[in-house]
């Protein structure tokens, strides 16, 4: 394809980052411009029927939402360079992963922002400032001082609360320390390319965890290899001179590098409890259902949101106990790599039924809903 691509977003997005870095490493021209300008405010969100980033505009004018979808369909439209990695097995790895950076993380992102809000406020306020409509400096950072008070009020609905922060940051610190075991030794996620893996960990690691003044300070004298890797991610070169050795493919027979298995075991810890219990909300919520025809809107009121809930839930996790609003989005995410792994057949199904044995992820797997998920005019519906 030809033409230029827009990215509407900006620099302190968490899903802009992941969209910016999947469009550097495709090599496909765009531009990116900031929400704060005029046309977004009219045009876009009115088409779009949310105030949300990123929006990707195609050459040909036409805008879709969502990252998953974003790259969904540029990878239709542009064939190289592959990211999808040969293996069932690492495609697996590639979706899992995808969706818990892209879902799971997200809270632990949100937490490091604005539980810390005091030790980098004027960072937080600059940034959120460009966002802002021009108007004067210091009229604009106030407007960006409310715009940050209602984004740090949705800690308590991600589960952010007191009680549970020593367990998110001791969880938060066990995944550095096994992606930084994996970075040393590999340039991407699944080898020596980018896949979906690394995309989707770019979104909470890059412009909350690597960007803020506290988060980033930990994660640079925490492991140091993670934050050379989302600076790998934002280069056009896949290939780094750190790794100039490294052959530029994914492993050969659907391997799985033992670092690697390490941060899936992390990932399937840390996140089953909470999975199960939205599934389990979900569930409940259809069945109570007079009427669950395809195209219902999945949505505890009735309202058309990004990221919809269905209520509150409550589980035990890492010695706590976790209350949340629940999280359908997360649920169609990781369906994709379920819907996967169900198909397996063969020596391949063989291979990741020993895979899932080491990281312990059949508890997960089995966490299945009682209807399909799909997204239609930009929120979640019934399949």
């Amino acid at each position: 394809m030809t033409g230029t691509y827009i990215i509407w977003g900006t620099p302190h997005s968490l899903y802009t980052g992941k969209v910016r870095s999947y469009l550097i490493k495709k090599g496909v021209s765009y531009r990116e411009i900031m929400a704060s300008d005029d046309r977004f405010l009219k045009e876009v969100t009115d088409k779009i029927g949310h105030r949300v980033i990123p929006v990707l505009e195609t050459p040909e004018g036409h805008l879709v939402q969502d990252t998953t979808a974003i790259i969904d369909l540029i990878e239709s439209r542009e064939a190289e360079p592959d990211f999808t990695p040969p293996g069932p097995v690492q495609q697996f790895a590639a979706l899992a992963l995808d969706a818990f950076g892209s879902n799971y993380m997200m809270p632990l992102a949100m937490h490091y922002r604005w539980t810390y809000r005091e030790r980098q406020e004027l960072f937080l306020r600059t940034e959120f400032a460009r966002a802002v409509p021009p108007m004067e400096h210091e009229q604009r950072l106030e407007t960006a001082g409310k715009l940050m008070t209602r984004f740090a009020g949705f800690l308590p609905g991600l589960g952010v609360t007191p009680a549970v922060i020593p367990a998110m940051e001791a969880s938060y610190a066990e995944l550095l320390e096994a992606l930084e075991q994996h970075f040393r030794q590999h340039p991407y996620l699944l080898g020596g390319r980018p896949s979906l893996a690394d995309f989707g960990m770019m979104a909470p690691l890059y412009a909350h965890l690597a960007r803020d003044p506290v988060p980033a300070f930990l994660m640079k004298t925490t492991a140091p290899s993670v934050f050379r890797w989302t600076e790998r991610m934002n280069r056009t070169e896949t290939i780094d001179g750190e790794f100039a050795n490294y052959e530029y493919d994914f492993p050969i027979d659907d391997h799985i590098p033992p670092t690697l298995e390490a941060i899936l075991a992390i990932l399937f810890a840390h996140w089953t409890p909470g999975f199960v219990e939205d599934t389990t909300c979900f569930n409940a919520w259809v069945n109570s259902l007079p009427d669950p025809a395809p195209g219902t809107l999945i949505s505890h009121d009735g309202s058309r949101k990004v990221h919809p809930t269905l209520g509150w839930i409550r589980y035990p996790w890492r010695d706590v106990v976790m209350e949340r609003a629940s999280n359908p989005h997360a649920l169609w995410h990781f369906s994709r790599a379920q819907d996967l792994a169900y198909a397996l057949k063969g020596t391949d199904a063989d291979r990741f039924d020993q895979l899932l044995d080491r990281i312990g992820g059949k508890g997960m797997l089995a966490s299945r809903t009682v209807r399909a998920l799909t997204r239609r005019d930009n929120v979640l519906v019934l399949a």
